[in-house]
């Protein structure tokens, strides 16, 4: 779960919180310091790194011969760079990353709402949202290296107010079960006082 004040200091101001929260339960990691090292499909184990220096290391030895991905939001390493000594130790930290991939997401977004063509209809969302998610993990979308794709622009498609609006009932539809049936226990209670005896002599 990731903190609210992070998300709201270091996330791309374009997404909204629950989307930023969504996208990184989705792809990414509880541990800043998380490497993923895949080449050719199959994943390389790494040893685990204990601190930012040891991170960078192992980042370091795989990038360029490798798929490699990065803390919490699984960034991959070496986008943009074409030595291994340009990269940063930003990239293991938390802000930084989830800075960096919130705004490489968005930008993912923005290409493939674009391809949808640009709806702005909230029941669209989750499809270009899964798409874009099976981008991020795979690197592509209809054939195009999204990492390295110019940013399309524009506005993300239209993102549902908050997640949990979709993935709960309202508290609407809440209230409706129990006031029926709280009626009709009142219809079926039976008459708990006496009052034959009323008017007796």
């Amino acid at each position: 779960m990731l903190d609210a004040a992070l998300i709201k200091e270091c996330a791309d101001h374009s997404l909204k919180p629950a989307i930023v929260e969504r996208f990184v339960n989705a792809v990414g990691s509880p541990d800043p310091l998380a490497i993923t090292v895949k080449s050719g499909g199959s994943l390389i184990l790494v040893p685990k790194p204990k601190t930012a220096d040891e991170a960078m290391e192992i980042i370091r030895q795989n990038v360029g011969h490798a798929v490699v991905r990065v803390g919490l939001t699984q960034f991959p390493a070496g986008v943009g760079a074409s030595d291994s000594a340009e990269l940063k130790p930003n990239l293991v930290e938390p802000c930084a990353n989830l800075r960096m991939g919130t705004a490489m997401f968005a930008k993912i977004l923005r290409i493939v709402t674009k391809w949808y063509g640009n709806p702005k209809s909230e029941e669209v969302f989750p499809q270009i949202f899964d798409d874009a998610v099976y981008a991020w993990k795979t690197g592509e979308f209809e054939g195009e290296s999204v990492f390295q794709a110019e940013d399309p622009g524009g506005a993300v498609a239209e993102q549902p107010s908050s997640a949990v609006q979709r993935d709960a009932p309202t508290t609407a539809d809440q209230s409706v079960e129990p006031t029926a049936s709280a009626q009709s226990k009142v219809e079926d209670a039976g008459i708990r006082i006496d009052l034959s005896r009323i008017g007796e002599k």
